[in-house]
Order: C-alpha cells, then sequence, then structure tokens
C-alpha cells in the first residue's frame, strides 16, 4: 500500500519527468541553503544568488535525464553552476569598473578621436578574426559576449570541454600571430 501511495505521490518521477511543483517542494530548503551559503561566501546579495539558482534548477527541469542518475542531485548540481557564474559574473563587472590605471586618460587624444577614425590596432585585430575558422569565431564572439565556457557551449551546442579546446586553438593561433606581427 505504501507503494502504491508513493507511486501516486510521485507520478512525474516515476515516468521520468519532475514537476515544477514537486521539484520547489523537495529542493526549496536546499536551493535557499546554497544561496545563502555561496553569499556569504562571496559577498553577493543572497536573493539575487537565490534567483539565479532557481532560474538554473527550471532550466535543468527542462533538460533532466533519468538515466543520468538522481534527477534532484542533476537540478541542485544546475542550480549550483547557475550561482557559481553569478558570482564569477558580479566579480567580472566590479574589477572592469575599477580599472587597472593603464591605458589612456580621460583628455587623451585617442579618447577624443572620431568615431569613423578607425585605429591600427583595431585594424589588425579584425585581420585576426577574419582569419580564424567560423568554430574559433563562434567561441570568440560567446567569450567576447561575457559568456562562460559552460554557456558558450550550450549557445554552440557542444560541451564546455569543446569550448575550452577552441580558446587554447585561439590562443596560439594569436601567440603565432603576434609574433609574427
Amino acid at each position: 500500500m505504501s507503494h502504491a501511495l508513493h507511486a501516486v505521490r510521485t507520478p512525474c518521477v516515476s515516468e521520468g519527468r519532475i514537476s515544477v511543483a514537486e521539484a520547489v517542494a523537495r529542493l526549496s530548503r536546499r536551493i535557499e541553503k546554497l544561496a545563502r551559503f555561496y553569499a556569504r561566501k562571496s559577498g553577493e546579495d543572497a536573493d539575487d544568488l537565490l534567483q539565479e539558482a532557481w532560474l538554473g534548477l527550471l532550466e535543468g527541469l527542462r533538460e533532466n535525464d533519468p538515466a543520468i542518475g538522481d534527477p534532484f542531485q542533476y537540478l541542485i548540481q544546475r542550480a549550483r553552476w547557475r550561482v557559481l557564474d553569478a558570482i564569477k559574473r558580479a566579480r567580472v563587472r566590479k574589477t572592469a569598473r575599477l580599472g587597472d590605471g593603464e591605458g589612456p586618460a580621460v583628455g587623451d587624444a585617442e579618447w577624443a578621436r572620431p568615431p569613423t577614425e578607425v585605429p591600427a590596432e583595431a585594424a589588425a585585430a579584425g585581420e585576426f578574426v577574419r582569419a580564424l575558422d567560423s568554430a574559433q569565431r563562434n567561441v570568440l564572439d560567446c567569450l567576447l559576449l561575457g559568456y562562460t565556457t559552460r554557456e558558450a557551449g550550450a549557445r554552440l551546442g557542444c560541451s564546455s570541454a569543446n569550448v575550452c579546446y577552441h580558446v587554447r586553438a585561439l590562443r596560439r593561433r594569436y601567440e603565432a600571430w603576434s609574433a609574427g606581427a
């Protein structure tokens, strides 16, 4: 009888799919705890991280594959990845605002250049980008837009390891190109 009750209570899990209501009911405490933990460790806002965690979990519901293991553990992992990506993006934004003190000052002539004039560095960079194959160019575009390797892989339909492979190839190619220039 308890088996029949369990089957009635969780029909979506037995079919391999998890409903949103069930995911919320079973994982809400763990998601909140995860967000608070990473907020304490990173100094980010707990509510922002909680929102990111829920987004990661809800994205994972669509991709849930029970053949790979416990679906709830997968959803928790997806939430954790999303939180860590949010922390990484926040740190990049914070350090980008601070600057490193290098580069031209606001009053320098380089900043006062009319927008129609293309600097020589930009023309050379364009030459380098045009020499890339399409896969490397797509990976470079994703990275320039601020995607993590995992996000870039999802957007391009490949794994994050494949994106890392292309990043290494890009670095080697750039080093060879800049040494020859």
